[in-house]
């Protein structure tokens, strides 16, 4: 009975002091102040999104997923920027008089067969 006492007891020792090597090298977990209301974090340039800026979005997170409002912005600002660049393609085919693009058939054979 002794020894499982003086297993617990050190059990417990190494546990506070690993806790406080832990806390000291990572910081006591202070947080951020909140946000003001009716701002985010959630952040994309005002034009020429790229897929880096894509990948870098971040949505806060709410009980239940994400917060709408955000994610709503989000595919809103995206999908006014692949309007835009699909406008400009086709200004560019018009302006040099290039039908719509047609890929060789193993391009397009490859394409058809890969799913993401």
């Amino acid at each position: 009975m002794t020894l499982i006492l003086l297993y617990l007891v050190v059990l417990i020792l190494v546990a506070v002091v690993l806790f406080g090597v832990g806390s000291v090298l990572f910081g006591r977990g202070e947080r951020l102040p909140p946000l003001p209301r009716a701002t985010t974090a959630t952040m994309l340039p005002a034009s020429e999104i790229t897929g880096a800026d894509v990948e870098a979005l971040k949505f806060t997170q709410t009980l239940r997923g994400y917060k709408v409002a955000e994610v709503d912005w989000a595919l809103d600002r995206l999908g006014q920027e692949v309007d835009q660049l699909r406008g400009q393609v086709a200004a560019l085919r018009a302006a040099y008089g290039v039908d719509d693009f047609v890929p060789d058939s193993d391009a397009a054979a490859e394409s058809e067969t890969h799913v993401p």
